[in-house]
């Protein structure tokens, strides 16, 4: 079974239920702590009564800095929402990982963001080694992911849109809520990868809800692929995609046909002054609500709460 881990300002925990056991280590960073997996392991074999979850503050299970590398369009849902069709290859960019934060912290929106949207996205942490050149396949999971986090991959589309990139749009501090849990799996745990439900809601409603199962690429050939130019360290992250439901969407394709004809500026003009009737995009006071478990509750990376604030 897997374990969950939390990290707040005074160190490491294991989580049982509603209770947590603090974690005799001197690890520091994530890394650290993976490195000192024995200690989980006593941890969570130990009988201690322990703290009240509730009364710990969290923070990111993921100590930076550290690698934060995401896949684009990595769910059949988000395709279709994006507009893709046929063969979709597996696109990579990287995330600044001054833009990992706590699962409650808010997630400020700049000033000249108009245009803010959320993508709950299931986070890898690596637990060894990964070379340029490694083949990853199904068995080999283990050997190289330690555990799994709630993220989401905050993107102001305004600014990934018109400038054609990624890493501004999606790199602003705040912009990676990670957590609550660090759920440390074992072997077996692997086998139920796909029946983890990623499931997002803002203000109570649910605008994702989906499990792996629609994923494209997953994530033995996410690595293998990344593998081809990127290498990761213990503690690095790698966010998998996320599913249909982001409050962006593709305009119709003759509307996208027409688009293309227009001058840049003009047709940027016109999609934003289309896409302001969007209420779904992330306003100020709106409350974020993000979960990632199995059915049966085998693996539950517990749920994040996060809400958005203007920047001052």
């Amino acid at each position: 079974m897997s374990t969950n881990v939390l990290r707040t300002a005074d160190g490491w925990w294991v989580v049982r239920d509603s209770r947590a056991v603090r974690i005799d280590t001197k690890a520091v960073t994530t890394a650290e702590l993976l490195a000192d997996r024995d200690a989980v392991r006593e941890t969570a074999a130990s009988g201690g009564a322990g703290t009240p979850v509730a009364d710990l503050v969290a923070l990111s299970p993921v100590t930076t800095p550290c690698r934060v590398v995401a896949q684009m369009v990595n769910y059949r849902s988000h395709a279709r929402d994006s507009g893709f069709s046929g063969d979709i290859p597996a696109t990579f960019f990287r995330k600044a990982s001054g833009s990992v934060s706590g699962p409650d912290d808010a997630i400020v929106r700049p000033s000249h963001v108009n245009f803010l949207d959320y993508e709950v996205e299931l986070g890898l942490v690596m637990g060894a080694l990964l070379p340029v050149g490694t083949v990853v396949e199904e068995r080999d999971l283990p050997s190289y992911v330690a555990g799994l986090v709630v993220t989401d991959d905050v993107s102001a589309r305004d600014v990934q849109l018109t400038k054609t990139q990624f890493y501004e749009s999606k790199s602003y501090p705040t912009f990676t809520p990670t957590g609550p849990y660090l759920s440390l799996l074992e072997p077996e745990d692997f086998g139920h990868l796909l029946d983890l439900r990623l499931r997002l809601s803002v203000n109570g409603e649910l605008r994702q809800d989906r499990t792996l199962a629609d994923m494209i690429v997953r994530p033995a050939r996410a690595l293998t692929l990344l593998a081809r130019f990127q290498t990761l360290e213990p503690g690095d992250l790698l966010l998998t995609g996320t599913p249909g439901g982001t409050a962006l969407k593709a305009p119709p394709k003759a509307v996208e046909k027409l688009g293309a004809l227009l001058p840049p500026a003009v047709k940027w003009k016109a999609f934003f002054k289309s896409q302001a009737k969007n209420p779904h995009y992330l306003r100020h006071g709106d409350r974020i609500t993000a979960t990632i478990a199995t059915p049966d509750g085998r693996i539950d990376l517990g749920e994040q709460h996060t809400s958005v604030t203007d920047a001052t």
